[in-house]
């Protein structure tokens, strides 16, 4: 009898403890049916006995629904610290796979520089006249307007260029020099509103002025009265100017009267400046 007093006092004061069971039982309610159960213990009737066991299988069962949020509680906030890690983690790959993929583009920049720069140096010019007549220039920025076609390239006073000197794009003809810095210049490209340029074409040597319009193929001026100009013919400066040395390839003529560019003035990347005309003057 007394264990089983113990085991009732054992279950009453867990039930006391938990947090849930004071929602299901007022105080002095679980007071007075105590009381009376102690009582009806103490002077052994029979019927108590599957009455206790009912009594405390319930007060067991309240105890663990009472204590289920308190032992939930630390998994839910486990799993919550987890998915919140989980976030943080996954916003640091990403930073670190965009930090990759900006390495990736440079390499394929770089990679593709070094492709222009070599078809520039594999070039059909030697490496002698390469060094001695020409500077390789890097171009920095690409002014365009609606009429107006310059580039702004990285080579100066410095390196020795001049206002009036040939750009080529490869062995091809892109405009002039018409604005020196110290570390910079200024190149009036062909197809410039201001640009003309003598030039001659075809098998009888026909003599014309190229002229810049603005749009991709500058249109040829002072044609021989009455001529028709071929589709096809291949176009080159014929050095009247003074400026150009004769023979620099310029692009093909069209039957509009136009002149398409062998070099695409939107597509350069390097060009070089030509001193070859400098030069022979020195000489």
């Amino acid at each position: 009898m007394s264990s089983s007093r113990d085991d009732f006092g054992i279950a009453f004061r867990s039930a006391l403890l938990q947090r849930g069971a004071a929602q299901k039982f007022s105080l002095i309610s679980l007071i007075v049916l105590a009381t009376i159960i102690f009582f009806l213990d103490i002077y052994g009737f029979g019927f108590m006995k599957p009455v206790r066991s009912i009594i405390n299988d319930g007060i067991y069962r309240v105890s663990l629904v009472a204590s289920s949020p308190s032992r939930f509680a630390p998994q839910v906030t486990e799993g919550f610290k987890n998915l919140i890690n989980i976030k943080e983690e996954n916003k640091r790959l990403k930073q670190a796979l965009e930090v990759y993929r900006q390495k990736e583009l440079s390499v394929e920049y770089l990679t593709n520089q070094n492709k222009n720069l070599r078809k520039i140096l594999e070039s059909d010019e030697t490496l002698f006249q390469f060094q001695s007549n020409t500077i390789l220039s890097k171009v920095l920025i690409d002014k365009s307007s609606p009429y107006l076609k310059s580039i702004i390239i990285n080579r100066g006073s410095k390196s020795g260029i001049l206002k009036g000197m040939p750009v080529l794009d490869k062995e091809y003809l892109v405009g002039r020099v018409v604005e020196t810095n110290y570390l910079s210049s200024r190149v009036l490209l062909l197809n410039d509103l201001n640009s003309r340029i003598p030039v001659t074409f075809g098998g009888d040597g026909v003599q014309a002025i190229l002229k810049g319009n603005g749009e991709a193929k500058p249109i040829l001026e002072y044609l021989p009265e009455g001529y028709i100009v071929e589709e096809g013919l291949e176009v080159f400066t014929s050095g009247k100017d003074g400026i150009f040395l004769p023979g620099s390839p310029i692009g093909i003529t069209t039957e509009e009267g136009q002149v398409k560019l062998f070099s695409e003035s939107s597509q350069l990347s390097y060009v070089k400046v030509d001193f070859s005309k400098q030069k022979k003057e020195v000489f």
